[in-house]
């Protein structure tokens, strides 16, 4: 299989990310967590150029630090006032020191991960309130701007070295392989490597979609107890993000279940073991969805706390994200949309009364019918990031 873009981008200097993790640190200590390689450490780099940065991918620091916790208080002089601990889920007794730092000398810390499981799980020391969480995502469209290629994006994904790679498929091989198994079996999550890796397959191919429990523990040869610890274990280690039910309404019954996305479409289609995606295809479709949900989550998170969930009814109709109480969004991956591809939105408006009802697609210019907006994606994103 062989999907990589003969157009390779030129990999820029540094993208603006929407963090200001400068600003956020003026007031608090931080812990910023998400995915491997989403451009955690070019921010730090960029934006913290005079912090101190201990990096616990460092086997020697990580020896050192593990032997000799109290050894940064005595490295840090009265210059260091914001002190960046990376990968800090690999040596969580390292709080406790950060803890003493921010009551004593009034250090700030800015403490970085790919996963919150082992801090939540290991009943360590959360600094008790003193540090707010900030969650991290790969690149959207708003930090792309004019480089931004759809086809490239659900096709690639968009964590940074992988989206502006000469070889795509090659580097979407190595993450899923080196880090969605290798490094979760590490963290002690599971010890079942080849249940686990089965389980992967068939959670990549239930992306964008309603799970069944049942029917996943069949197919991945597991108990079904089993399949909901593995998808929490995806849950906490960020690569997927849960939709909760929109479960508001009177006279249709909504079904109670979450839907499940992955948090890069490269990611998913590399599991799910899909050749190129082309539009036209339900492929495509579920990959501009999970897009969709991407920078949705990505505003979310870096915005603005709105509510995200979704609505089906029992009898088959489903809007796919409803913000707060008052937007409904369909997402149709096609260019021309039918009054058929408008159904679901009219089902839910008989449901809720909501401020607005939109179609996002792939219609090249906004129109309007009845009271239902049917706005192309790229004009969708501007006024949301806008």
């Amino acid at each position: 299989m062989n999907t990589t873009n003969k157009n390779p981008l030129p990999a820029p200097g540094y993208l603006e990310r929407q963090v200001d993790i400068k600003a956020l640190l003026t007031g608090k200590s931080y812990f910023l967590f998400g995915p491997r390689q989403t451009g955690k450490s070019s921010l730090i780099a960029h934006s913290l150029k005079d912090a101190r940065v201990y990096n616990l991918l460092d086997n020697t620091l990580f020896l050192d630090l593990n032997r000799n916790p109290g050894r940064i208080s005595e490295e840090l002089t009265a210059r260091d006032k914001i002190v960046v601990i990376d990968e800090i889920q690999r040596l969580p007794d390292l709080l406790n020191e950060a803890h003493r730092l921010i009551e004593e000398r009034g250090v700030r810390f800015l403490l970085t991960g790919s996963s919150a499981r082992k801090l939540r799980r290991g009943g360590v020391n959360l600094l008790g309130g003193r540090a707010r969480t900030q969650y991290f995502h790969p690149l959207t469209v708003k930090e792309l701007g004019p480089r931004f290629d759809l086809k490239r994006a659900l096709n690639s994904g968009l964590i940074p070295s992988i989206y502006f790679s000469t070889d795509q498929d090659a580097d979407l091989e190595a993450y899923t392989g080196n880090y969605l198994q290798q490094e979760i079996v590490a963290e002690g999550a599971t010890r079942n490597i080849p249940a686990f890796s089965r389980f992967l397959k068939v959670a990549a191919l239930c992306n964008a979609a309603v799970v069944n429990f049942t029917n996943t523990a069949n197919d991945a040869q597991v108990p079904r107890t089993t399949i909901y610890e593995y998808f929490e274990i995806l849950k906490d280690t960020l690569i997927i993000h849960e939709l909760p039910a929109f479960r508001k309404g009177s006279r249709r019954k909504p079904i109670r279940s979450s839907k499940y996305y992955f948090f890069d479409t490269g990611i998913a289609r590399q599991m799910q073991g899909r050749g190129i995606l082309n539009e036209g295809t339900p492929e495509f479709g579920g990959a501009f969805e999970t897009f969709l949900m991407h920078e949705l989550t990505a505003f979310r998170d870096y915005r603005r706390p709105v509510r995200l969930s979704f609505w089906r009814s029992t009898s088959g109709f489903e809007v796919d994200f409803i913000i707060d109480d008052h937007t409904a969004i369909e997402v149709k991956a096609k260019s021309v949309i039918t009054a058929d591809d408008l159904r679901s939105l009219k089902a839910i408006a008989q449901e809720h009364r909501f401020k607005r009802l939109v179609c996002v697609c792939l219609e090249k210019r906004p129109r309007k019918t009845n009271n239902i907006e049917i706005v192309p994606y790229q004009d969708f994103l501007e006024e949301l990031w806008s």
